[in-house]
């Protein structure tokens, strides 16, 4: 028989407004909102049988209540009117998946030794963007702590790690997560989270987890069983969306906000990814993306946070200050620097690449800039994109040559390396790890990882089905990919060797040494070099040089005594054949007085499988070689080795120069 608590909702000051929160004089307060529901039990399972203990009604729809017998680890649903039971909407823990019961969790069990850490500010990050399922052979949070310190010490600040809301199945990308508030148990328990991210804070990594608050996943989720508040009338691509500003959206806005300060205070994560923020629509006088930085900033406290969004429009306003009609936001992923890279480097420009030439005029322009488009008409969409951003600081763009989406949109899951020569590649990796803007790489980019980046969702068959379908139309907006002998090979999401073929190789940082010592000096020269680690806007500027060559200077502060930048530092990419500059009219290939340039560094070093790098001009080449006379003058005046990036520095010219 079910029993009435004796408690009422005033007996115990809760965290956070739903979910089951352990008290410290014992048992565990509960709260959930039902609002169209007028009975709600929470039924204890184990020992000799299920216990139901009813949860007081309050007036605005929620239900709440003390029970004493509950306490960590024991495991729950919900029963709703008397009929059947559910799964906690706010459940800390799903043991056996989001169709089990959930698990009550004390937070405060786990042990920190944190406490001197203070996040990392926006500036100077260099992003890692990891799946915990495929980023070790274990696929656990125990097993990708231990590779801690060797991503730091490659010159990784700051992990962004992909969604781990639990959701059915035994893998997944996590896009489709159902349980917002439960670490996924595929990769452990919430407390091996929490001891995850204390490794990365004692390794001097700060953490952001990548989160979804545009959509609910389609199977496991029991929302609309409690309300159909929590989701609005328009649909996204990928499923209903979340009902932000209609009737009885308070309480979803107040379950999506505190889920945020939830990863940030009970986990210590230093910010969140918000995924696919155009499907987060909200007329409400503050958009719910404002109060989610808010919240996030808050629940960190003295700490540093930075709060990332994907936007596939590129609208700016993201992360300009609400004073100035923004939402706040640190920073958003630029698409168009991936894939204006992607053209230059493979020649692909077909589906969403169309607008794009992969020229060196585009190239500079992102670096300068970052948004390629702020206004213009887009052809492939048929619609104007982007937004002006030319006001914006250069850290506030994430740049990448792969992601997750664009890894495993090649079809067969190819890393970038795979799609175009070495040469290319090489240099590409310099602009991307050199260019003022926030790098970002994907798990085992940094060493040329051979594994693929494949999707994979583990549904029941039907689901499957229809997946399936969805993924092979998708990638049928590329042309070849559209053909029915390349449709016909597309992987299986569902297929258990997809998932287990992802996962990395550790052992390939040793064997692709060339690769890792390429990703370890340029992060070593970005971090170190005031030029380089600087990020101010326009504190670089770029020439066009040939058709797949440009030149970007950056810009040394003035020395206080000769008010000149002898500091600058140049970055010449060729992406074409060999560059012969002779002549070489152009302003920002000029010397600091008194000096000439000299190469600093070369993506051609033999270290990283280069051929070499000569020279810039041939009398230099002359004075090296025993035997060969100086020349009256040199016989051209620059040699850039094709496909290749070089850095060059001033040095003092000689008297005879």
């Amino acid at each position: 028989m079910p029993t009435r608590n004796p408690a009422t909702r005033h007996t115990y000051q809760r965290r956070y407004p739903v979910g089951a929160e352990p008290v410290l004089d014992g048992g565990t307060h509960f709260r959930v909102w039902a609002p169209r529901r007028e009975h709600v039990e929470v039924v204890l399972e184990g020992g000799a049988g299920a216990r139901a203990i009813t949860l007081e009604r309050e007036d605005d729809g929620y239900f709440a209540g003390l029970v004493a017998e509950a306490s960590a680890g024991s495991r729950y649903r919900l029963r709703l009117d008397r009929g059947a039971s559910f799964p906690d909407p706010a459940s800390r823990f799903q043991p056996d998946g989001p169709h089990g019961p959930s698990e009550v969790v004390d937070p405060a069990a786990f042990r920190w030794t944190d406490s001197a850490w203070r996040g990392r500010a926006l500036e100077g990050q260099v992003l890692y963007e990891m799946h915990v399922g495929t980023f070790t052979r274990e696929g656990t949070w125990r097993a990708a702590a231990r590779e801690l310190p060797e991503l730091a010490d490659v010159g990784i600040t700051t992990l962004e790690i992909m969604p781990v809301a639990d959701f059915p199945g035994s893998f997944g990308w996590g896009y489709d997560g159902v349980d917002l508030f439960a670490p996924t148990r595929l990769y452990g328990e919430p407390d091996d989270m929490r001891a995850f991210v204390d490794a990365a804070h004692a390794a001097g990594l700060a953490v952001l987890l990548d989160v979804v608050y545009n959509h609910g996943g389609p199977d496991g989720n029991y929302l609309r069983e409690f309300s159909d508040s929590y989701f609005a009338k328009r649909a996204t691509e990928w499923g209903d969306a979340i009902n932000f500003d209609g009737d009885g959206s308070a309480p979803v806005r107040e379950f999506f906000l505190s889920n945020a300060a939830y990863w940030i205070d009970e986990f210590h994560l230093d910010g969140l990814r918000l995924d696919a923020t155009q499907s987060i629509a909200d007329s409400s006088p503050t958009h719910i993306l404002v109060e989610l930085g808010e919240r996030v900033r808050a629940a960190a406290g003295p700490r540093a946070t930075t709060v990332i969004n994907e936007n596939e429009p590129q609208h700016a306003s993201l992360v300009r200050p609400p004073s100035q009609g923004g939402c706040g936001l640190d920073a958003i992923w630029n698409d168009d620097f991936h894939h204006s890279a992607m053209v230059a480097v493979t020649g692909r420009d077909d589906a969403y690449y169309t607008d794009y030439r992969g020229t060196a005029q585009e190239l500079l322009s992102a670096a300068k800039y970052g948004f390629l488009f702020q206004g213009q008409w887009y052809r492939w969409q048929e619609q104007r994109r982007g937004r002006a951003a030319l006001d914006l600081d250069p850290a506030r763009f994430v740049h990448f040559l792969e992601n997750h989406d664009q890894v495993a949109n090649s079809a067969r899951g190819d890393r970038l390396h795979r799609l175009t020569s070495p040469g290319r590649w090489r240099a590409m990796t310099a602009l991307l790890l050199l260019g003022p803007q926030t790098p970002m790489l994907f798990q085992g980019q940094e060493y040329a990882s051979s594994k693929p980046f494949l999707f994979f969702a583990d549904h029941h068959p039907e689901l499957a089905a229809k997946v399936t379908k969805g993924r092979a139309q998708f990638l049928s907006q590329f042309r070849s990919l559209a053909l029915p002998e390349m449709l016909g090979r597309l992987a299986e999401p569902n297929d258990p060797d997809v998932f287990e073929r992802c996962k990395l190789d550790r052992a390939e940082r040793a064997r692709h040494r060339e690769a890792y010592a390429l990703h370890r000096d340029l992060l070593r020269l970005r971090r170190e070099d005031p030029c380089f680690s600087a990020q101010r806007r326009r504190g670089c500027d770029g020439a066009v040089l040939a058709d797949a060559s440009f030149a970007l200077r950056f810009f040394a502060e003035p020395s206080t005594d000769s008010g000149q930048a002898a500091g600058d530092r140049l970055l010449v990419v060729n992406l074409g054949r060999a560059l012969h500059l002779d002549p070489a009219p152009e302003p920002l290939l000029a010397p600091p007085d008194g000096a000439r340039w000299a190469v600093h560094w070369s993506s051609e070093d033999p270290r990283y499988g280069g051929l070499g790098t000569p020279p810039l001009d041939a009398a230099e080449d002359d004075r090296r070689v025993p035997g060969r006379a100086k020349p009256d003058r040199p016989r051209e005046n620059w040699r850039v080795p094709a496909e290749s990036a070089v850095v060059l520095t001033a040095r003092d010219a000689s008297p005879t120069e």
